[in-house]
């Protein structure tokens, strides 16, 4: 490593990025939160000049700031810049700079704390209430965190950390891969993170430590490859850690690649394995924020056989679910109609990609008539896998009290407080629905 300070490194990339910047605006017309942010009659140009305003100063015009504020990771600037300039990571680091302007560093330091703090707590609880201690060492978790192979595994499996709240979607993963017969070392929770919530706080220098951090243990496998699962850690990741890691090295520490376009990858050997017809009508709940996910997840439901593929026309925009909270109603308002197109067409199933798409919509399957599942669970059933949706099973019961009664026995062993388990799940569970129930 060279004496360049992590933050030194990716204030080096910005300047590179400002100075290729051509102001056109080009990444700003092509942003779906322009116009429920409210901003779409202010000029583009103006908009993105104000951004580099941002990033030079800690300040800027509204527009510029609501702008960036109002970011959902949809990548579709990324796509409309004709410079190499990254806009979303630009926007990013302009969320950084306002907040190093609006705090000291020992705020923004006690900021980042309490919600990495607040994400374990609610990580580990949601997950124990689910699973024995052998399963949780399974998902890399427990004794199995700080477990170092024999030897170098074909690939590192990175799960990040709310996959775990959802835990029969990781599993399936895992079931796959022993399927196709790659071994894997299993990392991610709460001990692996990717340092995303110190980032957002504006505590660069500490995100940039717990990212090198996972970096470096995720770095022992036999193909210098880690397949990921959580597209925030992948952005995070790729987009911000690694090419500063990279900048301070010299050298790249692995390629990542999320788990979809792994599993197209080897299409040709995952095919044959799906011997069992699924005949289902199902539609795809999407988001683009990662190039060529959706587009993965799509040819792979099509290779099953009886799987009817519906398009419910409905717009695909950011990241994943848990991105568009920036902008509440409008968030609401694309959920809303995407489930009544679900219905308008009779689909069997409306299938989700992410974890934290399937957490919020999968208890509309209660009001709706069809079922909310993940693209996984489809996969898995033409293969002859199955793993229980115990998070849906529970968040269904929409009662703390009673999920509480259900965990018992994993209360007793995992010997958790029933009051702090009640609280988690009243709020990180049953209080993670943006669009109210019927």
């Amino acid at each position: 490593m060279s004496d360049t300070s992590f933050e030194t490194a990716l204030g080096r990339r910005v300047e590179e990025m400002l100075d290729a910047c051509t102001r056109c605006g080009k990444c700003v017309e092509a942003c779906p939160s322009v116009a429920p942010a409210g901003i779409a009659d202010t000029s583009p140009t103006d908009i993105i000049s104000g951004i580099l305003d941002i990033l030079r100063t800690g300040d800027g015009p509204e527009a510029s700031r609501k702008w960036a504020a109002a970011c959902m990771l949809s990548g579709e600037c990324i796509k409309a810049c004709d410079y190499g300039v990254n806009p979303r990571f630009l926007l990013a680091m302009a969320n950084v700079a306002m907040a190093k302007s609006q705090n000291e560093l020992p705020e923004r330091r006690r900021r980042g704390l309490t919600l990495f703090r607040d994400d374990s707590r609610d990580v580990t609880m949601l997950s124990q209430l689910q699973l024995d201690r052998e399963v949780l060492e399974r998902l890399g978790q427990k004794s199995a965190s700080a477990a170092i192979p024999a030897e170098a595994p074909d690939f590192v499996f990175y799960t990040g950390c709310n996959v775990l709240k959802t835990p029969h979607i990781a599993l399936l993963a895992l079931d796959i891969m022993d399927a196709l017969g790659v071994t894997y070392q299993v990392m991610g929770g709460p001990s692996h993170c990717c340092g995303v919530k110190q980032f957002k706080a504006g505590d660069v220098e500490m995100s940039g430590r717990m990212g090198a951090n996972s970096i470096e243990k995720m770095s022992h496998s036999k193909s210098g490859q880690v397949i990921s699962w959580c597209p925030s850690c992948y952005v995070q990741f790729t987009e911000t850690t690694i090419p500063a890691i990279e900048r301070q090295s010299g050298a790249r520490p692995f390629e990542m690649t999320p788990f979809l376009l792994f599993l197209r990858d080897r299409l040709a050997w995952l095919t044959p394995l799906l011997r069992r017809e699924v005949k289902m009508r199902i539609a795809l709940h999407r988001h683009p924020g990662v190039a060529g996910v959706m587009e993965a997840a799509a040819e792979i439901l099509q290779a099953i056989p009886g799987i009817e593929l519906v398009d419910l026309q409905q717009p695909a925009v950011g990241l994943q679910s848990n991105n568009l909270r920036v902008l509440p109603e409008f968030k609401r308002e694309l959920q809303r109609n995407e489930l009544q197109a679900a219905a308008d067409a009779g689909v069997d199933a409306l299938v989700a990609v992410y974890h934290s798409d399937h957490r919020e919509l999968c208890a509309h399957e209660r009001d709706w008539p069809f079922r909310i599942i993940n693209v996984l669970d489809v996969v898995g059933a033409s293969m002859g896998l199955y793993r229980h949706d115990r998070y849906k099973e529970l968040k269904l019961m929409q009662d703390a009290d009673q999920i509480v009664a259900d965990c018992k026995d994993l209360i007793a062993q995992h010997s958790l407080d029933v009051a702090t388990a009640r609280s988690i799940i009243a709020k990180g569970m049953l209080g993670d629905q943006p669009l109210p129930l019927k």
